[in-house]
Formats: C-alpha cells, sequence, structure tokens
C-alpha cells in the first residue's frame, strides 16, 4: 500500500524554505520550469498578471500546497502566474531532484500522478483560453459601441482617438492582448482599414462574438 509522507517528512526531505513577502512573483507563466515550488506557508494567487498586478484571478491557494509540480510532470511551462497574497515560506525543488524522487515512486503511482497533473493542466490552460476570448468578445463590444456609420453606407467604422495602450487599459488587457485580437479580427475578415481608423464590414458577425 503506498503511504503518502507527511508535511513534515516533504519540509525535511527538501532542505530549509525561503521565506517571501506579499506582492512577491513566485511563478511567471510561459517560462521553463528548473524547479518545483512546494508551499510550506502562505497563500498564493494563481491568474494572469500584467504589470506589477494580477490582471485576472483564477484561483487562490493556501500552504502546505504543491504550485507547479502538475507542470513538471508534464513537462511543460505553467500557463498561470502566481504572486503571493500573504508573507509565507517555500521550498524551491531542483526540478531534477523532483523527477528523481518521482522515479522512486512505483509505477501504478506514478502513473496515477502524471494522470492527475494531465487533467489538471488540460483544465488550468482552458481556463486560461477564455480568458483570451473574454478579452475578444470585450475589444468586438469595444468597437461596436465607439463605430457609426461607414461613408460608402456599408459597414461601420471606429476612429481610434487614442493610442491602443489607452484604449487597452480602459478594457483591462495587455496592449499585446489589445494588438493580438485586432490582427485576428482583421485575419478573419471582421476589420479592415489602416492607421487610426478600423473599418467594421460584418457588424453582425463582431456582434455574435459579444455574446460568447
Amino acid at each position: 500500500m503506498f503511504t503518502m509522507p507527511s508535511m513534515s517528512q516533504i519540509a525535511s526531505t527538501f532542505g530549509q524554505p525561503e521565506s517571501f513577502a506579499p506582492g512577491s512573483w513566485l511563478r511567471q507563466r510561459r517560462k521553463a520550469l528548473d524547479s518545483v515550488l512546494y508551499l510550506e506557508s502562505g497563500s498564493v494567487m494563481l491568474g494572469v498578471g500584467q504589470d506589477s498586478a494580477m490582471r485576472h484571478h483564477l484561483g487562490q491557494v493556501e500552504g502546505p500546497a504543491w504550485l507547479d509540480a502538475a507542470f513538471a510532470l508534464q513537462d511543460r511551462p505553467p500557463c498561470l502566474d502566481m504572486q503571493a497574497q500573504t508573507a509565507g515560506r517555500i521550498h524551491i525543488i531542483p526540478l531534477a531532484r523532483f523527477l528523481g524522487a518521482v522515479a522512486e515512486l512505483t509505477p501504478a503511482v506514478q502513473c496515477l500522478l502524471r494522470d492527475m497533473a494531465r487533467a489538471y493542466c488540460s483544465q488550468t490552460e482552458l481556463a486560461v483560453s477564455r480568458l483570451a476570448q473574454d478579452a475578444e468578445a470585450r475589444c468586438a463590444q469595444w468597437l461596436l459601441s465607439h463605430a457609426s456609420p461607414a461613408g460608402n453606407g456599408m459597414g461601420l467604422r471606429v476612429t481610434l482617438k487614442a493610442r491602443k495602450r489607452m484604449i487597452a487599459a480602459q478594457l483591462g488587457i495587455a496592449p499585446e492582448t489589445f494588438s493580438r485580437v485586432l490582427r485576428q479580427l482583421r485575419e478573419h475578415g471582421l476589420i479592415a482599414g489602416r492607421g487610426n481608423v478600423i473599418e467594421l464590414p460584418r457588424p453582425g458577425a463582431l456582434e455574435v462574438l459579444t455574446l460568447g
């Protein structure tokens, strides 16, 4: 029978933890892992950050808990930013050492852990992808609300009277996200034009995006 080690056993195995302060960024998404984080104490916020703040909150973890072990088991970078809400203590375990410890488990337990990690990663990546869909919907809504009839009597037109960075801030998204969404809308034929004038040849299709 497999017996899970106690929290004190885990802590002693990985040595002394390090302290962190509220607001500290413990992990940034899309960055390859070279270590695994075990939260001994404290509260950590999970989500998508922008600048020095967590723009979108997707969850919260209270220690003791593993923070990114699932991503390490799946050999993929985390899709979440992790920011400390409170002061706390954390173990930073070298990736090779963590994987070596997993390799010492029975094959059945290893299979169970990897299956659970796969499910967790898939669900988390789905939640993050929905944020992108939400950004698309907000951009579509903003374009429609600032549109006026086009001069040729077909479709609508939006004149950008502010920098894209300012518009992105109004929408609560990063400037690069705003630019990416505009590019995707252009590729799908939902917007056109150049410079600060955006044509909306298919406003009905944009309206559908706002309903998603």
